[in-house]
């Protein structure tokens, strides 16, 4: 049987440069148990200090005392923790597991530092189980390389460095080390994919095959090296597909390229950007309905967390659209000098800037304002010598998307059109010295796209 000791997790973690921090993702279960007291055996040669943190999803009853119990064995081990409580509440028919490992790299990722580590505890089992799994789900090689050693994560790095050991071995070093962990009952409900795999497929495989976790650990490394020879091709495609607005793509690069690449272009765009990687179905549809739709078209392709739109000649990808603002109206008062404005529903902030000379107008002057969405009627004069414009022809000019247009705030004064927030503000026959600049509009989920450029 393959041995486990701290020289092991030092050996797999000798590579890395020196950090402030190396974390220990600590659950408590079995595995995070052996990869903490190992860590803290040679805590001297980890890259930077070792810290624990324990993620409580609220999702058990007893949640709550496994947090208490990872703390009393940090405290005995000398280790500083942090506990992070997520309060998770799945919406019918959603993925428990989905959802509670993506809440978890999410917290994980706000935790790191530039140049922090964060250690989980995968084992070889855990490799195999997840390639059975990529299998049963007709993944591609990019799911079929199932759990990679180390990864980018927030602005630090996520490493497993026990893909290489059977969870018999961590099991032998608990019990010869007398260690202490926690037995989540939600490991032996085989109503989840992974545990029927574990508890009942497994077992049967490796009485036949006694050397089966290790064999597609050993396949799963394979298929690495060669989604990465895909990842190659994939990012050369999409470095000659960039499109106009930040991190989209260009559809007339896109078509230029056979259906394999273009389907790999897609994949690695969308893993880059955050989201999960669509079915088959999915990528057809992008490339059958979205490519080929008509530039005035509005097509639209989602999966979970994730929507697909073209807007012109580029493609986005994007969380789903909020609710709609409709006909909400949100008074502005003066009550300082260029004071700023939270909008609702996640839209940002709007803040104007300072008159740095006296040719800018107080938009104040008039009284308080109001900011309203998705009028229709209204006429701007962008500047001094321009005409006046449709503000559905001023907001194509400026290349918003239509999708986007009824989450653009407008700031008018009285029943009047002042400014269209990230795109410009409006001038009015003898209404003063010069236009009303545009209120600079941040913290909204489009910030990245670049379309709002004031």
């Amino acid at each position: 049987m393959t041995r486990f000791g701290p020289d092991c997790l030092g050996g797999a973690l000798a590579h890395l440069r020196p950090s402030d921090h190396c974390w220990v993702a600590y659950s408590g279960g079995l595995d995070s148990t052996v990869l903490l007291h190992a860590a803290c055996s040679i805590c001297g040669r980890l890259p930077g200090e070792l810290r624990a943190i324990h993620i409580d999803h609220g999702l058990h009853a007893d949640s709550s005392l496994w947090s208490a119990h990872c703390a009393r064995q940090c405290d005995a081990l000398g280790v500083p923790l942090v506990i992070r409580c997520l309060q998770l509440q799945p919406l019918p028919g959603e993925s428990i597991e989905a959802m509670a490992r993506q809440s978890r790299y999410r917290a994980l990722a706000a935790l790191l530092a530039p140049g922090d580590c964060v250690l989980t505890a995968h084992n070889q089992d855990d490799q195999a189980e997840t390639l059975l799994l990529a299998l049963l789900r007709g993944s591609g090689v990019q799911g079929l390389a199932a759990m990679p050693s180390e990864t980018v994560l927030g602005q630090g790095r996520l490493l497993r460095p026990l893909l290489d050991v059977p969870r018999l071995a961590l099991e032998h070093y608990a019990r010869h080390q007398g260690l202490s962990w926690i037995e989540d009952p939600s490991n032996r409900a085989q109503r989840l994919d992974r545990n029927y795999l574990r508890h009942r497929v497994v077992p049967l495989l490796r009485a036949r095959w006694p050397a089966v976790s290790a064999t597609l650990a050993r396949s799963a490394g394979h298929c690495a090296e060669s989604a990465r020879l895909v990842e190659a091709v994939a990012s050369d495609a999409l470095a000659g597909s960039a499109g106009r607005c930040g991190g989209t793509l260009s559809i007339q690069a896109l078509a230029k390229l056979d259906r394999g690449r273009q389907r790999s272009a897609l994949r690695l765009w969308l893993r880059r950007r955050g989201f999960a990687i669509p079915q088959t179905r999915h990528l057809a549809r992008i490339l059958d309905e979205l490519l080929r739709a008509r530039p005035d078209a509005d097509p639209l392709v989602s999966w979970a967390g994730c929507e697909v739109r073209r807007y012109r000649d580029d493609l986005f990808a994007l969380p789903p659209l909020p609710p709609s603002p409709g006909a909400l109206a949100i008074r502005w008062e003066p009550d300082s000098a260029f004071a700023g404005l939270n909008l609702p529903l996640g839209l940002g902030s709007l803040q104007w800037p300072e008159m740095a000379d006296g040719r800018r107008r107080d938009p104040w002057s008039a009284g308080a304002l109001t900011v309203r969405f998705g009028l229709t009627g209204q006429t701007c004069r962008p500047r001094l010598a321009a005409h006046r414009r449709a503000l559905k022809k001023l907001l194509q000019e400026a290349g918003i998307p239509r999708w986007l247009r009824p989450y653009v705030p407008l700031v008018l004064s009285g029943e009047r059109l002042i400014a269209v927030a990230g795109v410009c503000g409006c001038g009015h026959e003898g209404s003063g010295p010069g236009p009303i600049e545009s209120p600079r509009w941040r913290g909204h989920p489009w910030e990245e796209l670049g379309v709002f450029a004031c």
